[in-house]
């Protein structure tokens, strides 16, 4: 999933999307791609746990502002390329233990990880579980969709294709509807070169 070259999204409906590789692991990166990630980080006031981290690109961006800040993925190689670039990454399911529950400042989910596993009501109600009261959650959303979309989808490289895994993409409207039954409400959303992000405070 994490390899060079161009990448694919396949749904079931035959309809493919970039997989931007090179945005996650920081190679090739463009200017856009650099700022969205510094608006991210600034609204980062404290202790940070990223959920789906990847290879461990705003980790990485929060640590050298002097924050806390920890990365959690499922994948083995992702975990492995963060902790190359030295910072600190759990290899876990974000649904099981982790660190300081209920104590960090932010908990993200950028990049479109609200749709891991297909469930992004579980995803949201984690992150929100994960947060103080008062804190924050940054969720990326598709602006792309209303509401709230459920697949199956593949990633495909040039030479390989991942097994069918379910996945969701969440819109405004989608973001709205979840928040309420996590604790959540919606203090602010922005937006930067296409890409949208909805801010949540755990009330």
């Amino acid at each position: 999933m994490f390899a060079a070259g161009h990448t694919v999204l396949r749904r079931t409906d035959g309809s493919t999307h970039q997989w931007p590789v090179h945005r996650w692991c920081d190679t090739d990166a463009d200017d856009l791609d650099r700022q969205f990630d510094t608006l991210v980080a600034d609204r980062c006031r404290g202790s940070t746990i990223d959920l789906g981290c990847g290879p461990g690109r705003l980790v990485d961006v929060l640590v050298t502002r002097r924050i806390i800040a920890l990365g959690v993925d499922s994948s083995g190689v992702a975990v492995s390329m963060a902790r190359a670039r030295g910072v600190s990454v759990l290899h876990r399911d974000i649904h099981g233990p982790l660190p300081g529950e209920g104590r960090w400042t932010t908990a993200l989910l950028i990049d479109g990880n609200i749709g891991i596993g297909g469930a992004p009501d579980r995803v949201l109600a984690r992150a929100a579980q994960l947060v103080r009261p008062g804190g924050t959650v940054l969720v990326e959303i598709d602006p792309e969709v209303e509401h709230i979309e459920y697949d199956e989808v593949r990633v495909e490289g040039e030479r390989y294709a991942s097994t069918w895994f379910p996945w969701a993409r969440i819109g405004l409207l989608g973001a709205e509807s979840l928040c309420h039954g996590c604790g959540l409400t919606i203090r602010q959303t922005w937006a930067h070169a296409g890409r949208q992000v909805v801010e949540m405070i755990r009330t």
